[in-house]
């Protein structure tokens, strides 16, 4: 299987049916449309002299030119890379010379960046791209016009020879310690994660699914081709807007959608009730790290249900997600495993763990990734007979429900007892004065290790004694932050995790005595 054929399939069972809205361009695609703009870019890339499993980077913001590249270069037998936009020249530059793609599909948005990787031709910090294609008019002598090329390219269908074997695509992890690393996904490994995905999330057809997190990451990737797999209408924003999805949920009618926590948070104070009755929002899916429950009680109190998943990089997405039935009932949990999928917690000599203990989490699944693009090595490492290590630590109750703690790496040990600082968030982001918290494990001489708060106010009078007081009574006295910090944003992560490494380096003292 092809994962290419997906749209064609669909386009030739429901031509008609709106496929794609993309709400910056202005522009709607049925599916006999949008896979017509598949196979001009296939067209394109193979006329370049591209063939079966040569790398062809992707450099774009959310639109409808990404989703044609993809499924273009996908039945061409191409090996797609996203890139994530926000990221430097070297960080780019290590991602291609990493991959070896010698196209580059970019968007005129980041012409400096790529002028940078441009300029510096194929020395040791330079890249292996020969071909430079461009979305945006009047772009520099050098880079050819994407746009251009795709509409004087035939229609007619391209069939590639890649079997289920056969990369489909690199995404680099976010790279939060040492050099990212790319997740090989095969054309059969993202066919069982979408075969997954439907078989465990409520996705209909002629669902309208909104996407704002970046498509260079799974979490956006992985329901675009599912949906388009189902039948439903994926709806495009370029970036995401607090204020202006909540009026693209009403005009699009939209019925389901992503937003990872931070984005939850953003949105809350920019809804209206005026607009509950034209809104046919069914549920919200969220993860990339643990849901506060008092977030979701939030929305439940608006009639909206948070469905928390829990996935990754390299599973294509699948692990655990709560379903409608328990999504109140189980507040915190991120559910049980996807249909196609099977979890272990385990101690760290690799035995099970049970109810209540927590362990790190163990994922298999035939949506696993192959492995780390050339890190043999950080395969065998990652990936144990058949077993992906994720570095998650998670606890299950009685009745199976697991709920994700922190990254082992995250875990504060304070006088010999375990912290959890996702613990400790949900605790500070109940103040109203608080809008965004990180904790962190700082050195401390007497417990080894102490609680420390970054906290991002809303609320400009509040100081650390507030931050602290709140806290008191509230949790156990090991757990309690020991001191509080401020700053005006919290790095993080495309998916919203926030750069622990980040703030270590930039709040790095010890704890009082």
């Amino acid at each position: 299987m092809n994962v290419g054929t997906h749209l064609s399939k669909r386009a030739l069972l429901n031509p008609g049916l709106e496929a794609l809205v993309d709400d910056a361009a202005g522009r709607r695609f049925t599916f006999a449309e949008l896979n017509a703009q598949a196979d001009r870019v296939a067209h394109v890339l193979t006329g370049l002299g591209l063939g079966k499993g040569d790398r062809v980077a992707l450099l774009l913001p959310n639109g409808h030119q990404f989703v044609e590249a993809f499924y273009g270069a996908a039945r061409a037998g191409l090996v797609v890379v996203p890139l994530n936009w926000r990221l430097v020249a070297d960080e780019l530059g290590f991602m291609l010379r990493d991959s070896g793609a010698t196209v580059l599909v970019f968007d005129a948005e980041y012409d400096a960046v790529v002028a940078d990787l441009h300029d510096r031709g194929g020395n040791e910090d330079g890249t292996p791209v020969a071909h430079w294609l461009r979305v945006g008019a009047d772009g520099p002598g050098w880079a050819r016009d994407f746009d251009a090329l795709v509409g004087q390219a035939p229609a007619d269908p391209v069939v590639g020879d890649a079997d289920g074997d056969d990369p489909l695509f690199i995404m680099y992890t976010s790279g939060t310690t040492g050099l990212p690393k790319g997740a090989v996904h095969t054309h059969d490994s993202v066919e069982w994660a979408v075969l997954t995905v439907l078989a465990s999330v409520d996705v209909r057809f002629r669902d309208r699914y909104l996407i704002s997190p970046p498509l260079f990451h799974v979490g956006a990737l992985t329901p675009v081709i599912a949906c388009l797999y189902r039948g439903a209408t994926i709806v495009v924003l370029r970036q995401f807007d607090a204020k202006q999805i909540w009026d693209v949920f009403a005009d699009e009618q939209v019925t389901i959608t992503f937003a990872v926590p931070a984005m939850l948070n953003f949105m809350l104070p920019m809804y209206r009730p005026e607009l509950r009755e034209s809104l046919q929002l069914r549920w919200i899916l969220s993860g990339a790290s643990p849901v506060p429950p008092s977030l979701i009680k939030s929305y439940a109190d608006l009639g909206f249900e948070i469905h928390q998943v829990y996935g990754l990089t390299e599973t294509c997405g699948p692990a655990c997600v709560i379903n409608s039935e328990n999504a109140l009932t189980h507040i915190g949990s991120t559910g049980k495993t996807f249909f196609h999928t099977d979890v272990r917690l385990v101690d760290e000599n690799g035995g099970d763990v049970g109810p209540g203990v927590p362990g790190e989490v163990l994922v298999r699944g035939r949506h696993i990734m192959a492995g780390y693009w050339k890190r043999p090595a950080a395969t065998a490492a990652t990936i144990t007979d058949g077993w992906l290590h994720t570095g998650d630590l998670a606890v299950s109750d009685a009745e199976g429900f697991i709920y994700i703690q922190d990254r082992i790496k995250d875990m504060i040990i304070s006088g010999g007892e375990n912290v959890y600082p996702a613990e400790i968030e949900d605790v500070l982001l109940s103040h109203p004065g608080i809008a965004e918290v990180a904790v962190l494990g700082m050195p401390s001489v007497k417990w080894g290790e102490s609680p420390l708060a970054v906290v991002v106010r809303s609320d400009p009078n509040l100081d650390e004694a507030a931050v602290l007081a709140h806290c008191s009574g509230k949790l156990a006295r090991f757990k309690l932050p020991k001191r509080a910090v401020f700053t005006e944003v919290i790095p993080r992560t495309p998916t919203g995790k926030a750069l622990k490494r980040v703030l270590r380096e930039q709040f790095s003292f010890d704890a009082p005595e």
